[in-house]
């Protein structure tokens, strides 16, 4: 969806630049878990804002459940849908219950309406590309490119809960950069 005044290419660039700097940071983290540091010291690894945290894991499990689901011919793009869906269900249950004992609850729910949204303006296509009927299925976006399933994106409701308020996003996580 837009209606953040920015451009959708810039957007995507930022969402990937993101997503590369917190999987970069992810060893970071690890390593300073493991040296038994107190759990009242703020790792530096951390982000910040617990929306932008649970938005980059996000994009890592989106990444990888279509990344594996990507490749079933067009006539199973069902069962590429139904795959990512159950490879981001442990992600999901795992987010959601992550911080409850600092005070952040996260809820996490496939928004169908926003998927078909983004299938409808922004799949690729045009003269240069060669690329197929463009599908969103309960929350995937998929299109069919040399007969077999791409998986594009996934569309969420993120809801953070935290002592200070609630706070909700919808995103549109794309599962490779650049897809425009």
């Amino acid at each position: 969806m837009r209606g953040t005044g920015v451009d959708g290419g810039r957007g995507q660039l930022v969402l990937a630049a993101a997503g590369v700097l917190a999987i970069a940071l992810l060893p970071l983290a690890l390593a300073y878990l493991q040296l038994g540091a107190h759990p009242d010291v703020v790792a530096t690894g951390e982000t910040g804002t617990p929306v932008h945290d649970g938005v980059a894991v996000l994009e890592r499990a989106v990444h990888e459940a279509g990344s594996d689901a990507t490749g079933r011919p067009w006539a199973a793009r069902d069962t590429a849908v139904a795959q990512v869906r159950s490879g981001l269900d442990p992600s999901f249950a795992t987010l959601e219950s992550s911080q409850v004992a600092q005070g952040i609850a996260y809820e996490v729910a496939y928004n169908r309406t926003t998927a078909q949204a983004w299938a409808a303006s922004e799949c690729p296509r045009g003269p240069r590309r060669q690329f197929g009927d463009c599908e969103a299925s309960d929350g995937v976006v998929v299109q069919e490119r040399a007969g077999e399933t791409t998986v594009l994106a996934v569309a969420v409701d993120l809801t953070v809960t935290t002592r200070e308020g609630v706070s909700a996003v919808t995103v549109v996580v794309p599962v490779v950069s650049g897809e425009r």
